[in-house]
This record gives structure tokens, C-alpha cells and sequence, in this order.
């Protein structure tokens, strides 16, 4: 089994209720280990469009890279991403933030994810269920990369509980 990380945020329709529905539908594909909070945080990139509601998941997976990506394509798919400005709103966006300690770059994935070291919507809630996890090019920890980002972007932690259903 593989310890990955999944980043998962939603800024279209029913944000949270997206989330929760992406967390269900990888639950029927691999086994969920620990699930952050929900934050609410400003977009990155092209900032004019709405808040986004974002977590973390971590799993644990005998699916490869290729096939985890290849699967939570058809979730976003299933749960009505359109693909069609980069950056731009979307009712669901799911992103492989580390597969244990792999590091591959292709023309199709890129692992670890090569922003989220640089994202403070991606740190909270990934330093929220595994701060001493250790980013495989930088040879720190979750809660030290987030000690030394940049990134001013509000990232507000949500008083909702968070649940889902393991299939």
C-alpha cells in the first residue's frame, strides 16, 4: 500500500457538498486514512472568482500514479469539472500532493505536486494530518514548509464536521 496525499477543493455550486462527494467517491476506490478539516481560502492564480472550499485527504492505495490520476479525472469528470481556463472556477479539483516518497515528473503527472510547497490552501490542511511528513525534494516537514511560505492567501478553517462514507 501507498501513503498518498490528495488535495481536494471545490469554488462552483455546492462547494462543500463537492467535497464531501469527492472524498466518498475515492473512498469506493481506495481506503481513507485521515481527512483535514474544510477551510475556506482565497483563490490563487486568477483571483477573480469565488472563495474555494479546500482539504486534504491522505490514502493509502495499491493503484498506481498513473491509474490514482487517471481515476480522480473521471471523479472531477463525474462530478462536472470542465477543463477550460486554467486556474478558473471549478465545481471539483483533485490534485496528487505526494505519493510516499516518489519523485517522477512526465508530460502527464508530476509528483510531488510542484506548487503545493508554495500554497498555504494546501499546507494548513495537510500540516492539520501529517506535519512531519516529509516533502522527498526538499527534505523538510509539512509544519516546516509551511512555517517558511509566502503565500498571504486567507485560509480559514471551517467549524463544519467532515464526514464520508468507506465503501
Amino acid at each position: 500500500m501507498q501513503r498518498v496525499f490528495i488535495a481536494v477543493g471545490s469554488n462552483l455550486g455546492e462547494k462543500i457538498d463537492s467535497c464531501k462527494e469527492a472524498i466518498n467517491q475515492i473512498a469506493g476506490l481506495c481506503e481513507i486514512v485521515k481527512i483535514s478539516s474544510l477551510y475556506e481560502t482565497e483563490p490563487v492564480g486568477n483571483e477573480n472568482q469565488p472563495n474555494f472550499i479546500n482539504c486534504v485527504a491522505e490514502i493509502n492505495t495499491d493503484l498506481s500514479p498513473h491509474e490514482l490520476l487517471k481515476r480522480l479525472n473521471l471523479i472531477e469528470e463525474k462530478l462536472g469539472r470542465v477543463r477550460d481556463e486554467k486556474w478558473g472556477p471549478r465545481t471539483i479539483d483533485l490534485d496528487i500532493i505526494f505519493y510516499n516518497d516518489l519523485v517522477m515528473r512526465d508530460n502527464n503527472l508530476i509528483i510531488p505536486h510542484p506548487r503545493a510547497h508554495l500554497r498555504r490552501f494546501v499546507l494548513e490542511p495537510l500540516c492539520e494530518i501529517a506535519p512531519e511528513f516529509i516533502h522527498p525534494e526538499f527534505n523538510l516537514s509539512v509544519s516546516e514548509l509551511l512555517t517558511k511560505i509566502e503565500d498571504d492567501k486567507k485560509v480559514i478553517k471551517l467549524d463544519k464536521p467532515f464526514t464520508f462514507s468507506q465503501q
